[in-house]
């Protein structure tokens, strides 16, 4: 059985919460906030775990082994780092850290002792996309061409990070499992309308070959949009996370070059138009598959799906953009080996 701790009681911490008291191999031992108004609500409906002001408590608690930290993302390194330092397991709300080199001194210091460290991208645990995934190994989408994605609402504003650290790891994370490699460069623009922050962002990745990848994320648009196209060179893919059923829809669809023997510069393009179809999707919440995928880690030694690693990836992207940003969208080469 494994004693898990929570830490940060705010917006995402109490759904932590309710997951990882509702799983079978692990118990809710600690919660923890710094705000007496933030935790006293959740201690009360969950009695059984103890509840602390001060993390060092919760880390020296003897019960806990595990620790799923849920704080703002400039706090991230420090409390992992001290985590793992006492011997804990950890999990973290995305991103993993605010910075490259964090990220790769967490990832290097979990190697070293010996302890699971993950990251919640939720999202890559949804049914969804890992119906999208088993489609692309399948070799039914055939070869990956292009992702377009966007995902815009109205808020919620963030005072520490912009629009890219906020909303953008959800579709990185997502491409990022899908692909399952680095992009070459990355370029962005953003635009910062209030405050000194970047509410609105588009994202492009270019991968070896002749794959991209492009995302849009707004904190300032009128409707909520969670919305992503995969083309591919059979078929092509939506999916629409706020669809109430049909949240995938793959389309036969696509175009076919066929060579010009009369005359041999040009290239004849036919458009391949078939049927759509919506296939079966397991419906679970990818917030208890995350909390179960970190406790069996844990219990078989073994990497969660969004490890640390995956995590460290999309934090080289978002630094890579933010960098791009400050030089109104220069390419910044990543590399496959991130030369």
């Amino acid at each position: 059985m494994i004693g898990v701790g929570v830490v940060g009681c705010g917006y995402w911490g109490p759904n932590l919460v309710r997951n990882f008291s509702a799983l079978d191999q692990c118990e809710l031992k600690a919660i923890c906030d710094a705000n007496p108004d933030q935790l006293k609500p959740v201690a009360k409906r969950f009695p059984a775990a103890a509840a602390y002001n001060r993390f060092e408590d919760l880390i020296a608690d003897p019960g806990v082994d595990a620790v799923a930290i849920c704080t703002p993302v400039g706090t991230h390194y420090g409390l992992a780092s001290a985590a793992l330092a006492a011997g804990k397991h950890v999990l973290v709300e995305k991103p993993l850290t605010d910075s490259v080199e964090t990220s790769e001194r967490l990832v290097e210091q979990a190697e070293q002792a010996g302890l699971v460290l993950a990251v919640d991208h939720t999202f890559v645990y949804s049914g969804a996309v890992q119906k999208i995934r088993s489609i692309i190994d399948s070799g039914t989408l055939g070869d990956p061409l292009y992702i377009d994605s966007v995902r815009i609402n109205l808020g919620l504003f963030q005072s520490d990070i912009n629009v890219i650290w906020d909303l953008a790891p959800h579709d990185l994370s997502v491409i990022q499992h899908l692909i399952g490699r680095r992009p070459t460069w990355v370029s962005a623009i953003g635009a910062t309308h209030y405050g000194t922050l970047e509410s609105q962002a588009y994202v492009t990745l270019q991968y070896e070959s002749t794959f991209i990848a492009h995302l849009h994320v707004n904190w300032l648009a009128p409707v909520k949009l969670r919305s992503t196209v995969i083309g591919g060179s059979k078929k092509m893919i939506v999916y629409d996370d706020l669809a109430p059923s049909e949240k995938i829809r793959v389309y036969e669809k696509g175009v076919t070059m066929n060579a010009d023997h009369a005359q041999r510069q040009r290239a004849l393009v036919d458009y391949r138009v078939g049927d759509m179809y919506a296939p079966y999707i397991e419906k679970h919440e990818p917030l208890g598959q995350v909390c179960a995928d970190f406790v069996d880690a844990i219990l078989n030694d073994r990497a969660t799906l969004t490890d640390g690693v995956a995590g460290l990836e999309v934090v080289r992207i978002l630094e890579a953009a933010q960098q791009s940003i400050r030089k109104n969208g220069e390419r910044i080469r990543i590399g496959p080996n991130g030369d």
